[in-house]
C-alpha cells in the first residue's frame, strides 16, 4: 500500500513564516516599545506550538491574559485565507493516485475543523488524520509518523511524506519514510531547500503543483530498486 503523507499546513502553505508574521504583528500591537525583532530573532521556523510557548515566556513584558489564544486562532484563520487563495492546490492534490493523510501539530478537532473551512475535507474524503492529540509530544516527533506508518503501510517505505520544516523531516525520516521538502513562501529565504535536503529531504518541492511528477518519480525510483 502507498501513501502520500502531508502536512495539513504546511504542504500547501509556509505556515511557519505565516506564524511568526502573525506574533510579529500582534506583539507589535500589544507592545509598541518591544524590540520585538530582537526579541524573536531566535524564534525562526516556530511552529505554532513553539510560538505559544514562546508567548508564555515573554509573559514579563505583561502580555493580555487571552494573547497565546488570539495568535492561535489568527494563525488558523490567516492559514485558512492563503489555502483558499492558492489557485490549482485541490486539483493538484487531486491528481495524486495515492490514499493521502494527513498530519499535523494542532489539536484533532482544529484540524478537522481547518479541513472542513478550505473544502479539502471533500476532496480528501475519508483520508486518516493523525495529529499531536494521538502521541505524548505533537508533531514532529517521531512517534506521530511511526504510528502513521503503522496504521498507513505495510513497511515505512510504503510512505511519502511532503515536509516544509527541517525538524519535521528528520522525524519522519527515521521512521523510515521517504521525504519531500517543500518551502513553499520560504523562497525568500535561500538557506531553506539547503536544511531540508541537509537533513534528509529526498527531493525538493516549490510549489504543489509540481507534486505529481514527484510521485511518479518516488514509484519509479522504487520500482527500479525492487526488481535489483
Amino acid at each position: 500500500m502507498e501513501t502520500l503523507i502531508f502536512d495539513c499546513d504546511g504542504v500547501l502553505v509556509d505556515s511557519e513564516a505565516i506564524a511568526e508574521a502573525t506574533l510579529m504583528e500582534l506583539l507589535g500591537e500589544w507592545l509598541p516599545d518591544l524590540d520585538a525583532d530582537t526579541v524573536l530573532r531566535q524564534a525562526l521556523g516556530m511552529t505554532t506550538a513553539n510560538i505559544l510557548r514562546h508567548l508564555e515566556g515573554l509573559s514579563g513584558y505583561r502580555l493580555p491574559p487571552a494573547a497565546t489564544e488570539r495568535v492561535d486562532e489568527t494563525i488558523e484563520a490567516r492559514l485558512v485565507r492563503e489555502l483558499q487563495a492558492m489557485p490549482g492546490v485541490a486539483e493538484a492534490i487531486a491528481t495524486i493516485d495515492l490514499p493521502k493523510a494527513v498530519v499535523s501539530n494542532s489539536r484533532r478537532q482544529r484540524v478537522l475543523a481547518s479541513l472542513a473551512t478550505t473544502g479539502l475535507d471533500r476532496l480528501l474524503g475519508e483520508s486518516p488524520v493523525f495529529t499531536a492529540d494521538q502521541v505524548a509530544r505533537p508533531k514532529p516527533a517521531p512517534d506521530l509518523y511511526h504510528l502513521a506508518a503503522g496504521e498507513l503501510a505495510r513497511l515505512p517505505g510504503d510512505c511519502l511524506v511532503v515536509e516544509d520544516s527541517v525538524s519535521g523531516v528528520t522525524a519522519a525520516r527515521g521512521a523510515g519514510m521517504t521525504v519531500i521538502g517543500f518551502i513553499g513562501a520560504s523562497h525568500v529565504d535561500p538557506g531553506q531547500e539547503h536544511r531540508l535536503m541537509a537533513a534528509g529531504a529526498w527531493r525538493i518541492l516549490e510549489h504543489m503543483h509540481g507534486l505529481a511528477p514527484l510521485v511518479d518519480d518516488w514509484r519509479q525510483s522504487r520500482l527500479r530498486a525492487t526488481t535489483r
